[in-house]
Order: structure tokens, then C-alpha cells, then sequence
């Protein structure tokens, strides 16, 4: 059917960036999940016609077939993969704890049954659970970061603790990453269940995009060493069963 049509129907976010946003001044979406939506059409055959959407409806948009494919930062969760399928993660998340500079040195044990900040609903929530430690939480991730007088520490993903660590240094609060990631969340491309001929296309493309360094460079251009997020891609496309990790629901 996609091929039939040559066009691709890819949703993204509507305006989450670095991801997918309105670009200021022509107000087209750029972003990482952009470039990776063209990418994939044009490995694919065919022409990427973009699908705005938000962090609520991106399940439901694949759910009833208003996209084909869905690329929104989206990571494996036991609940997503009973609504949709998963390709191959491209990369895989952390969710990770920020602490007082004082603390760095401390492991993930040493902070069991200990109150612990997030964003409510979240996954970085759902990790203090899975460590063992006691969540205490907020409406939005500013809230949970400012709370740190009340918790000894902040759960969110490596990309945000980055830049969240640097902006509290300009603050004169020092703050660092336990090295241990609460949580992995690997990172794929979402398609409806039951399109077993769309999985193997959109896993056999991202490889070949893996393999030729089309990923890396999109990568690198909006999230990498030399952006705001500092971000390194360490694991490559992979099978989600060769991954050793502890899904969250």
C-alpha cells in the first residue's frame, strides 16, 4: 500500500524539539525525528509526508492506522508493545539520576527506599520504583528538578540531566550523574500490529541507514557531542531480544 501510494505517512511530534519542531522562521517541522522520517521513506522507495501529533495521541495515531510509521522518541514500554509494534531501537535511552556533586560517587544502592523526584506518569517515575527507592512527584520536570531540597536526587533521561546540569552551573549549583542508569528504554520506530511485511521493511532500511552512517549524521546534527545535549550514540540497529534490560510497563 505505501509503495503503491509512494508516500510514507510518518508521524512526529508537532513541536518537541530537538525532535520535531516548527522551524522559526519558515515554520516547517525540523528536528532529529524529521530527518529520520526522510531518511527512512527515501531507503523505503518512497516520499515521507509528515503526520503532526503530541506525546498523548503518537499510540493512537498508529493505532488507527492515521500513520503508518511513528517516529517520536518513542521508547519500548510492555503496555506500547501491546498496542503497537516496535522496530529495531536505533538507540537506547537512559533514564539517570542527577545528584548533589557531593553524592556522584554513590551507587544506585545507596539510594534505595530513598525519596526520589520525577515527573508524574513518567518513566523516569517507574524507574524509582524498579531501584527501589521512593518516588515523590510533579507535574513537569522544572517542578520535580527544583524539589531538590525535599529528595536527595532527580530521575530523568541523560539528554535533559545534560543540559539540566549545566544550566544549574550557571546557577552556582553543582550538580552530577550517577553512573548507573535507572533505567534503559530503547528508542524505535512504532508501526501498527499485525504488518509483519512493514516491520522487516523498516528494519531492513534502518540498518542499512545504521550501516552508512545516515543515522550517525542525523544524529550528530541535532543531538551530538558538539550541540547543547553532548549526546554520544553507543549501541547500534539491533534486534530488541539481543538487548539486556529490564522493560518498564
Amino acid at each position: 500500500d505505501i509503495h503503491a501510494r509512494g508516500e510514507l505517512k510518518c508521524a512526529v511530534y508537532s513541536d518537541v524539539p530537538p525532535f520535531s519542531a516548527p522551524d522559526p522562521k519558515t515554520r516547517q517541522l525540523v528536528g532529529m525525528d524529521v530527518e529520520l522520517c526522510h531518511a527512512l521513506a527515501k531507503q523505503m522507495g518512497v516520499k515521507a509526508q509528515l503526520v503532526p501529533t503530541s506525546v498523548e495521541a503518537r499510540i493512537a495515531i498508529i493505532a488507527t492506522g492515521r500513520a503508518d510509521v511513528l517516529i517520536a522518541n518513542l521508547a519500548y514500554t510492555k503496555t506500547r508493545g501491546r498496542q503497537i509494534q516496535f522496530s529495531d531501537p536505533y538507540y537506547v535511552a537512559k533514564e539517570m539520576l542527577l545528584v548533589k556533586e557531593a553524592n556522584a560517587d554513590k551507587t544506585l544502592a545507596d539510594f534505595k527506599g530513598k525519596r526520589i523526584s520525577a515527573t508524574k506518569g513518567t518513566t523516569s517515575e517507574q524507574s524509582i520504583v524498579l531501584k527501589g527507592g521512593k518516588p515523590v512527584t510533579f507535574q513537569d520536570a522544572a517542578s520535580a528538578f527544583l524539589a531538590q531540597n525535599k529528595v536527595l536526587g532527580f530521575v530523568t533521561n541523560t539528554m535533559t540531566g545534560i543540559k539540566m546540569i549545566g544550566q544549574a552551573k550557571k546557577d552556582g549549583i553543582n550538580l552530577a550523574m550517577i553512573k548507573e542508569p535507572m533505567a534503559l528504554e530503547p528508542i524505535g520506530v512504532g508501526m501498527k500490529q499485525g504488518e509483519p511485511q512493514l516491520l522487516a521493511s523498516v528494519n531492513e532500511s534502518l540498518k542499512v541507514m545504521d550501516d552508512d552512517g545516515t543515522i550517525d549524521k542525523i544524529w550528530n546534527t541535532w543531538i551530538g557531542p558538539n550541540t547543547e545535549y553532548k549526546m554520544v550514540r553507543e549501541e547500534r540497529v539491533q534486534p530488541l531480544s539481543s538487548l539486556t534490560f529490564e522493560p518498564l510497563e
